[in-house]
Order: C-alpha cells, then sequence, then structure tokens
C-alpha cells in the first residue's frame, strides 16, 4: 500500500482496525469480503487507473465464492464495475445481476471505506448462492446487522474510532448471537447465546428481556453494576466484558449500530468461556506454584550458603577455608538465578541482571585489598533457564579464577564482553579479560587440576554444547573464550 497508492499512515492505521475486524461481517453476511483500494494518482469521485486486492476473508457460515487467493491481484478501471460505481458515487451499491464467472452463481455488492471525509477503497462483499434457500430468522437477523455494519462502514462509523482494542479472543458470530434494540431489549437471541445464558442461570428466554437487568439479577452480588458495565450491556458502548454466575463465565462483546447518525441497536457477540477460564486459572496457579518453587529454592541455596560460610570461619586449615569460599560463591551464583526465576511468568531471564550481580559479588568476595573492579560491556539478553543456570556458574567461575591466578597483585583490569549473534546459528559469544601475568606456559585445559576450570569446561561443553578457550590477550594478559548456541542442545535419551 505504501508503495502503490496515496494512501497515509493514518489511513493504513485504519485499514488496519478494519480488517482486524471484518470476519464480523463476513460471517453476518455469508459472503466473501475483498478489500480494494486505488493506485496511485487516484482522483476523489472520479475514475481511478487500476484497483489492487490489499486482504480477502472468507465466511465461516456459509461456501466460499473465490476458493482462490486474490490478494496482490490489480485490476484496471472497468473491470469491477461495481467497485467503480461505489468510489465515485460515494454508496453502497448492490444492483446487478448474479455474476457466473467462475461457474458459481455469485451476488456482488460494493461498499466504500469511508474516513472522515475521505474514502480509502471499496469492499467487495460477493455471496455464494449455490446453496441459497428460504431463510431462517437466525438468518435474517446475520443478513439486517451486516447490513447495519455495512452502512457503519460507507459513514465511517466502524471500526469504532474511539474504542478498545479487542481481546485475542473475541467471540465470533457462530459463538452466539443477541440482537438488540435502542433501549437495550432483546429482539433476538441465537440458539448458543440463548444456552449461554441458560449456564448462567436463565430459565426463560432472553427475547424481550432487557439485557441489563437480565444480567444484573445473574450475577447478583448485593451489589449496584459498574456503570460501563451497564453501558455495555445496554448496547450504547462498543466494548468487550465477561460476566460470571452459578459457576460459568460468558465472555460479551457489543458492537453498537449507529446508522445515519441514530443508533437503532446493538449487535452483542456471545461465547460460553468456562473451560478457558477454568485452564486459566489453572496455568496461573501453576506458574505461582513454580515461582514460589524457585523462590523457595533461592531462600534454600543461601541457607547452605550461610551454613558453609560459618563452617569456613571455624575451619584452621586455610585449604579447606578457600575450598567452602569457594563452594559459597557457587552456591551463591545459582541463588541468583533462582530468585530471579521466582519474579518471571516464565522460563526466560534477562541475564544482563544477573551478570552484573555475579560480577558485583565476584568483586565483593574478593580480598579487601584488591583494587580490581570487574565490568561488564555488551548484553547478553534475555536466555532461558536452562541455559542462564550454569553459565552464571560458568561466569563466577571464570571471574574468580582471574582473581586469584591472572591478577595475582590484585589490581588491573578485568572485563566481561558479551556479543549476541542472530544472523545464522543464533550463538552468544562470553569473553572474560585481563591485562594480569598471562597463562602459564605449559597450561593445558584437558589436564588441568582446577576444580573450577572443571566445573566450567563440563558445563559449557557438556551441558551447553559450547565452545571454550584460553588464550593470550593482545597487550598481555588472558582472555577466556566462551561460545554457546541460544538453543540448548537435546541430551540423548536414556534407554535403560
Amino acid at each position: 500500500m505504501r508503495t502503490r497508492t496515496d494512501l497515509d499512515t493514518a489511513d493504513l492505521e485504519w485499514l488496519h482496525a478494519l480488517v482486524s475486524d471484518w470476519q464480523l461481517l463476513a460471517d453476518l453476511s455469508f459472503a466473501d469480503l475483498v478489500l480494494w483500494v486505488p493506485e496511485r494518482g487516484a482522483v476523489p469521485g472520479a475514475q481511478v487507473p487500476g484497483w489492487i486486492c490489499l486482504a480477502q476473508m472468507r465466511p465461516t457460515t456459509g461456501p466460499t465464492a473465490y476458493p482462490e487467493d486474490l490478494v496482490g491481484m490489480v485490476v484496471r478501471t472497468g473491470r469491477r464495475g461495481l467497485i467503480d460505481v461505489a468510489w465515485r458515487e460515494r454508496r453502497i451499491v448492490r444492483e446487478g445481476d448474479p455474476e457466473w464467472g467462475s461457474g458459481i452463481p455469485v451476488r456482488e455488492e460494493s461498499i466504500p471505506i469511508r474516513r472522515g471525509d475521505k474514502i480509502l477503497g471499496v469492499i467487495q462483499r460477493s455471496t455464494n448462492l449455490s446453496s441459497a434457500r428460504t431463510p431462517s430468522r437466525l438468518e435474517l437477523t446475520y443478513l439486517q446487522s451486516a447490513s447495519d455494519l455495512a452502512q457503519m462502514i460507507a459513514e465511517g462509523r466502524f471500526p469504532d474510532p474511539g474504542g478498545e482494542p479487542n481481546l485475542l479472543r473475541s467471540p465470533r458470530v457462530g459463538d452466539g448471537l443477541l440482537r438488540l434494540d435502542k433501549a437495550g431489549r432483546v429482539t433476538y437471541a441465537s440458539p448458543n447465546a440463548q444456552s449461554a445464558f441458560r449456564r448462567l442461570g436463565m430459565a426463560a428466554d432472553l427475547a424481550g428481556e432487557p439485557l441489563g437487568e437480565v444480567t444484573q439479577r445473574l450475577v447478583d452480588t448485593g451489589e449496584p453494576m459498574e456503570e460501563s458495565l451497564t453501558r455495555v450491556l445496554s448496547g450504547a458502548t462498543a466494548r468487550e466484558a465477561e460476566i460470571e454466575a452459578h459457576g460459568s463465565v460468558v465472555q460479551l462483546r457489543t458492537i453498537p449500530l449507529v446508522v445515519s447518525g441514530t443508533r437503532i441497536g446493538a449487535v452483542v457477540l456471545v461465547r460460553d468461556v468456562t473451560e478457558l477460564r477454568w485452564r486459566d486459572r489453572e496455568l496461573m496457579t501453576k506458574d505461582a506454584t513454580i515461582r514460589e518453587i524457585h523462590h523457595r529454592v533461592k531462600n534454600n541455596l543461601q541457607t547452605v550458603a550461610a551454613l558453609l560460610r560459618l563452617q569456613a570461619r571455624r575451619l584452621r586449615v586455610p585449604e579447606g577455608r578457600a575450598a567452602l569460599d569457594e563452594a559459597v560463591r557457587r552456591v551463591g551464583s545459582i541463588a541468583i538465578v533462582h530468585e530471579t526465576l521466582s519474579h518471571t511468568p516464565d522460563e526466560l531471564i534477562d541475564f544482563d541482571d544477573i551478570a552484573d550481580r555475579v560480577i558485583t559479588m565476584a568483586g565483593e568476595v574478593s580480598a579487601p585489598e584488591t583494587q580490581v573492579v570487574p565490568k561488564r560491556t555488551g548484553a547478553f539478553g534475555v536466555l532461558p533457564a536452562q541455559i542462564a543456570t550454569p553459565l552464571a556458574m560458568v561466569l563466577t567461575e571464570l571471574l574468580q579464577n582471574a582473581l586469584q591466578h591472572g591478577l595475582p597483585h590484585r589490581y588491573g583490569e578485568l572485563e566481561v564482553r558479551a556479543t549476541r549473534e542472530e544472523i545464522g546459528p543464533a550463538h552468544l559469544e562470553v569473553v572474560v579479560s585481563d591485562d594480569g601475568v598471562g597463562l602459564p606456559p605449559d597450561f593445558d585445559l584437558e589436564d588441568t587440576t582446577s576444580l573450577g576450570l572443571q566445573i566450567v569446561r563440563t558445563l559449557i561443553v557438556g551441558e551447553l554444547g559450547g565452545h571454550l578457550e584460553f588464550r593470550a590477550r593482545p597487550g598481555g594478559g588472558t582472555e577466556v573464550v566462551v561460545n554457546i548456541p541460544l538453543t540448548a542442545p537435546q541430551r540423548p535419551a536414556d534407554h535403560g
């Protein structure tokens, strides 16, 4: 649309809002909808160079008139006569006999799309007449509601300019439909809508009843219904709401019908969402349970770390005290991850915060005379928990190793640099570098006796399927390069 038409950003947003909601019109019409907009250079009220199909919608309530995809098609002026007339005369055009171009009798109508004083394009509404029969009252109600909505589109009243965004799972026409008059009384209730209200405790038929008063009785809590819900149920406000009674939950969506500046009533779509809400509540309960588990694990790990710290203070053997101090750091890094998981609704973690806390912890537990302040550059981004937990331990070990062995004089630079690559196989590269004494001449990662480096190698290579490299830093010092894929590797199945 941006490259082939003269429509602006505001026009695009209007068409987006229309297309996001026009399944409603297709289902009420039992018809296909095709959105045509004029090519660049069109003059309002005059002939256009040609028409471009931007979108297409098929009905779920009837057979399609166009099995083929029309999006992207360009037609010249005159090939769709009713569209040209609707554009020039700014009105709905319903004239013409059924067309038989594809062997199917199709009745064509054209609805101009208006935004303010501007006509943006035309909706071609095509009804497959091959299964035409005497319509029932439900079908007549659908068709009348579709006619009212089409008139609102032609007048620039639909989609609602000030309306709220629809919920992702809004009710559909087939879920249930109520037609209200301008006083808010139900003039027609589809069988599905009637059934939904019966589950709420409505024993009588809805027809002839004021929807607001009926709903007030069903959800009787002893308190007056909030004013916004009252306006929704009277058909005065375009909005979605949910009502609950007798263990059932029903979702309502109200579309006021305003034709020629006068509100003539409303269409209310109704959907029984009891099972969906029960599942949502179960998921929320499970999420809360998982977060509570992470919180308790964090607390337990912190308790273990505190006990180890107490034990270390009682030891007189320096090697034993150092070993317990290392265990405290390892337990603490895992606790940080679980603390973060206890505050997130899923298993995804912003690892930048984790890294900063691990780096701070490494600096705090080093010797008091140390003049090294570790820093981070780059961003880790969001990582899944199965990567975040081992990576936090790896970062702890590498920082501690650099402070103990790379910077024995307790001063210098220590940096953690993160680079995330999303193009191609997604991977994360982490470089821990210092400007210290460098690697010993006989250093061999495979034969190292350092428990910390053995843990790092096991986690990076074995757990995360990554690559680990120790190398000399340009200008002196050491760089440890960790490269891990951002998709956790699948472990081989245990066949016993």
